[in-house]
C-alpha cells in the first residue's frame, strides 16, 4: 500500500501532489522532548504487551488422520482455543466437537475442572465415523462418544500410534559417514575395525581375518562400505587432527568466588583437517588397493554409492577445500582407477551446504543442483557417461528439492523468482518432469508459500502471505493443484485497532543501476508526515541466505523500535543468497562489502520518495555476522551511518568458525582476511558504537569482540561495551535490547533514555 495514502492525511489531495509538496519543503527533524520520549517508551511497552495477546493464526498445525482428514486448533484471545475438523475428501470443515460438553465429559473422568475454551488437548484421534475420539490431555488418555459425550479412560492406545509428523523423505548428506561395523549383503561376513585395522569375520564359522596391518589407534581404518555382491569393501585410512580449543571465563557462577574457565573445540580458518585416504579391499584374495586419488582433506570421509547392476564401480563425492571444486568420482574396484562423473569448478565459490545430489541407481541417474549456468537449477546426470541434462532453466532460483518420484519421473521442488511481477524471494512449490516439461505451480497465488502434504500426498495445505498481507490457508488436491476449501484467513481487525502500522515493501536499484534490491520499512504508530525521522537499519549480510521477512510480519523488534520515533528498515543486498550466482558472488573474499553500496543507495532512494526519512541520522544494528556488518558501517561508511550497535560480532574472520568463513573468504587464509578485519581497521571508527557480547559465546568466540575493543582503546576511540555474564551467542537479551534502544535514542534523537520515569522498562 502506498506510504502517503496509508499514513498521511486523508482527502482529495493526491499522493503525487503530497510527495511534491514535501519534496519542495524541508521537513522539521523529529527531536522529541524528554517527556515525549518517556511517553514513547511507555506506549511502546504497552503496545508490545498488547500485540502478544492478539492471536493471528498465521499458520495452522494440521494433525492428519489416516483417512486424510485432519484437525487443528484455532487460537483465540486470552489463550482460548477452538478445535476444527476438516474432511479433505468431502471438502468440509466444521467444529470438531461441542467444547462445552467435551469439557464436562473430561471433568467426569478426571475430576478436574476444565475450561471449554482452554481444553489444551495435545493429541486427538478420530474414529472411522468421526463420532468417537481418543484424546490425550496432560498424562491422561480419554475416549469420548461425540453423540452422548460420555467419556471413559482409555487404557490401550496402540491403534492410535500413527505419527503424522514423521517426514515423508529423509535426506542424507555427503558427509554422513558409512557404518564402521557392518554385515555383508550376502550375510557371510562382518567387517569391523579393531586396533585401528580392518578385520572381517565369517558369520557361520566365526573365523576372523585381518585385512590391514598398517593401521593404528592413532591412524585407523574406518568408514567401511560393502559392494553389493559382498566381494569388496571400501574404506579409509584416516590421519586424525585434533581440533584446537577456544576458551572463555564464566564470571558469575552462583556458589563460587572465582571465575570458571571453560573451553571447547573450535576449528578456525586455516586449521588442518583430518585426512582420509580411500582403499578397496578384496575379500577373495584379501588384497587391498589404494584408490588412485588424492587424500580427502576436507569435511570427512564420503559415502560410497554403488552402481546398479555392477559390483565393479562405485562413486563418492568430494568438495575440495576452498569450495571451488565439486566432483562425483567413479572408482573401479578392480584396479583403483578413477574417473570424474561430475567435475564442477568455479573461480569464486560453490555453496557447499546447498549442494544437492540424489542417486537413482535403477536408471543410472543423479539428480543434481548446481549454479553452473548462473542460476541455481536442477540437472539430471547419467552416472555412467556423465552426460548432463538441464531440467529447470530460466532467470530464477531452485530453493530446494521436496521429493523425487522415480515412477512418474517427476521432481517436486521449491523455487523463487519464477513468477514475473512478484518479489523474487517468494517461495512457490512446483513439480516438473525429468525431461524438463510440464512444470506445474502448485501454489499460484501471489505471496510466500508454506506447503504441508497429507501423509499419502493426496492433498496439501498451502499457507501464503506477504510481510504486510495476512496469511490465507487453503486445502488443495495434489494431482490437479485445484483448491478444495478455504481453511483459514487471518483476521487483522484486532491487530489494526491497536494503531500499529503494517510494514511497507520498498524496492530500489542496486549499484549496477539494473538489479532490484528488496527491503521492508517500519514506521511508528504516531507517524507525523510533517517531520523527518532518523533511520535505523537492521542488518544481517551473511552470505548463507536472505533475511528480509517475507511472511506476514506486523509485530517484531523492528516494529517495536520504530515506536520510539524511528523509521526502521531491513534490506537484502548483493552478496547474499537466493538470487543469481553473480548477485551472490559479490561476497567472495569480500565480506567487508556487506552490500553497503546497495544499502546506501536503497536508503537514499527511500528518502527521495519519502522525505520523512532523514538520511543525516542513520543508525544500524545487527547480531553475529550482522554484528560484524554493523561495526563495518561505522568503520568504512561513517559518512553515512552515524551510530551502530554490534552484538556478538565476528570482527575478524580468522577468529570465527572454519566452515563458515572459508566458504566465503576462501582458502588458504590470505592477506585479505587481515585487510577486511574490523580489528585491523579499528582506527577508522567514525561513528558512535555500542558493542554487546555474551561472555559464554560458543558460536563466535567472545574474544572477537574483546580484541576489537582492545584495538579501539589503543586507537583512542570512544565506544561503549556491554558484557552479558553467562550468556551465549546473543543480541544481549532483554537488557541488551534495552541498551540498544537507549543508545539510539541518545545518538539519533539527542535525548537521554528514561529511567525511573517509566520504571524498569
Amino acid at each position: 500500500m502506498p506510504f502517503l495514502s496509508k499514513w498521511l492525511l486523508p482527502g482529495a489531495l493526491s499522493i503525487v501532489c503530497l510527495q511534491q509538496v514535501y519534496a519542495q519543503q524541508k521537513l522539521a527533524p523529529y527531536y522529541p522532548s524528554k517527556q515525549e520520549v518517556v511517553e514513547s517508551y511507555i506506549k511502546q511497552a504497552r503496545l508490545d504487551s498488547l500485540l502478544k495477546t492478539i492471536p493471528l493464526n498465521a499458520r495452522i498445525q494440521a494433525n492428519w488422520q489416516q483417512d486424510n482428514s485432519f484437525w487443528y486448533v484455532k487460537h483465540l484471545p486470552a489463550d482460548g482455543q477452538e478445535y476444527y475438523f476438516v474432511n479433505a475428501a468431502k471438502g468440509s470443515k466444521e467444529k470438531a466437537f461441542d467444547q462445552q460438553r467435551l469439557a464436562e465429559g473430561i471433568k467426569a473422568v478426571t475430576g478436574k475442572n476444565v475450561s471449554p475454551l482452554k481444553l489444551n488437548i495435545s493429541k486427538i484421534f478420530f474414529g472411522a465415523d468421526a463420532k468417537t475420539i481418543t484424546l490425550k490431555k496432560e498424562a491422561d488418555w480419554i475416549q469420548c462418544n461425540l453423540n452422548t459425550y460420555h467419556c471413559v479412560k482409555a487404557t490401550d492406545t496402540s491403534f492410535y500410534r500413527y505419527d503424522s509428523s514423521k517426514p515423508l523423505q529423509s535426506r542424507t548428506y555427503r558427509w554422513e559417514a558409512a557404518r564402521r561395523d557392518s554385515i555383508s549383503p550376502d550375510k557371510k561376513w562382518r567387517a569391523y575395525s579393531k586396533g585401528g585395522n580392518l578385520f572381517i569375520k565369517e558369520l557361520e564359522a566365526g573365523k576372523e581375518v585381518q585385512l590391514t596391518r598398517d593401521g593404528s589407534l592413532d591412524k585407523p581404518y574406518g568408514d567401511f562400505s560393502w559392494s553389493p555382491d559382498g566381494r569388496h569393501i571400501t574404506g579409509y585410512l584416516s590421519d586424525p587432527v585434533e581440533s584446537k580449543k577456544v576458551y572463555y571465563v564464566l564470571s558469575s557462577v552462583a556458589g563460587t568466588s572465582r571465575g570458571q574457565l571453560k573451553s571447547h573445540e573450535y576449528d578456525q580458518p586455516g586449521d588442518p583437517f583430518t585426512t582420509y585416504t580411500p582403499f578397496i579391499f578384496n575379500i577373495d584374495d584379501k588384497s587391498k588397493i589404494k584408490v588412485d586419488a588424492d587424500k580427502i582433506d576436507f569435511f570427512g570421509a564420503p559415502q560410497a554409492h554403488w552402481r546398479k547392476g555392477s559390483d565393479r564401480f562405485y562413486t563418492y563425492e568430494r568438495v575440495d577445500r576452498g569450495h571451488q571444486r565439486f566432483r562425483v568420482i567413479e572408482v573401479d574396484v578392480t584396479n583403483g582407477k578413477t574417473r570424474n562423473v561430475i567435475d564442477e569448478k568455479t573461480n569464486t565459490f560453490i555453496y557447499e551446504q546447498r549442494l544437492y545430489t540424489r542417486y537413482l541407481p535403477d536408471t543410472h541417474e543423479i539428480v543434481w543442483i548446481t549454479e553452473q549456468d548462473g542460476w541455481r537449477h536442477i540437472y539430471l546426470v547419467n552416472d555412467i557417461t556423465g552426460d548432463q541434462k538441464l531440467v529447470t532453466k530460466g532467470n530464477w532460483v531452485v530453493r530446494d528439492i521436496d521429493s523425487v518420484d522415480t515412477q512418474k519421473r517427476q521432481i517436486w521442488f521449491t523455487a523463487s523468482g519464477v513468477n514475473p511481477g512478484e518479489d523474487p524471494y517468494f517461495i512457490h512449490y512446483y513439480r516438473i518432469g525429468f525431461d524438463g516439461k510440464n512444470m506445474i505451480d502448485l501454489t499460484p497465488a501471489k505471496g510466500n508459500h508454506i506447503v504441508v502434504f497429507s501423509p499419502d500426498r493426496t492433498y496439501y495445505l498451502d499457507t501464503y502471505s506477504q510481510v504486510n498481507v495476512p496469511p490465507v490457508t487453503i486445502l488443495c488436491k495434489t494431482t490437479s493443484a485445484e483448491k478444495i476449501l478455504d481453511v483459514e484467513k487471518t483476521d487483522t481487525q484486532a491487530l489494526l485497532t491497536t494503531g500499529i502500522k503494517l510494514p511497507e515493501v520498498f524496492v530500489a536499484k542496486a549499484r549496477d543501476g539494473k538489479t532490484d534490491i528488496w527491503g521492508v520499512v517500519y514506521r511508528p504508530a504516531n507517524f507525523d508526515s510533517t517531520k523527518s525521522y532518523p533511520i535505523i537499519e537492521n542488518i544481517y549480510a551473511g552470505p548463507q541466505d536472505s533475511f528480509v521477512p517475507k511472511n506476514f510480519s506486523p509485530a517484531n523488534e523492528m516494529q517495536s523500535i520504530a515506536q520510539l520515533g524511528f523509521i526502521v528498515v531491513q534490506v537484502d543486498c548483493m552478496g547474499t543468497a537466493n538470487r543469481s550466482k553473480a548477485f551472490h558472488d559479490v561476497c567472495w573474499k569480500n565480506i567487508v562489502d556487506g552490500g553497503f553500496p546497495d544499502r546506501i543507495l536503497w536508503i537514499k532512494a527511500l528518502a527521495k520518495k519519502y522525505p520523512q526519512a532523514d538520511t543525516t541520522r542513520v543508525g544500524i544494528y545487527g547480531t553475529s555476522a550482522g554484528g560484524q556488518n554493523s561495526a563495518q558501517a561505522v568503520l568504512f561508511h561513517a559518512d553515512f551511518y552515524k551510530a551502530a550497535v554490534s552484538s556478538c560480532g565476528c570482527h575478524d574472520n580468522r577468529i570465527d568458525k572454519q566452515w563458515w568463513n572459508e566458504q566465503w573468504m576462501g582458502y588458504p587464509v590470505g592477506p585479505h582476511y587481515d585487510e577486511q578485519s574490523n580489528i585491523t581497521n579499528a582506527g577508522k571508527l567514525g561513528g558512535a558504537l555500542l558493542l554487546i557480547v555474551g561472555e559464554a559465546d560458543e558460536n563466535v568466540p567472545p574474544e572477537s569482540t574483546f580484541r576489537f575493543a582492545d584495538a579501539l582503546e589503543k586507537s583512542n576511540k570512544n565506544f561503549d561495551l556491554v558484557v552479558i555474564p553467562g550468556s551465549n551467542h546473543t543480541d544481549g537479551g532483554p537488557y541488551g535490547r534495552r541498551k540498544k534502544r537507549d543508545f539510539f535514542v541518545k545518538q539519533l534523537l539527542n535525548v537521554d533514555a528514561p529511567g525511573r520515569e517509566i520504571g524498569e522498562h
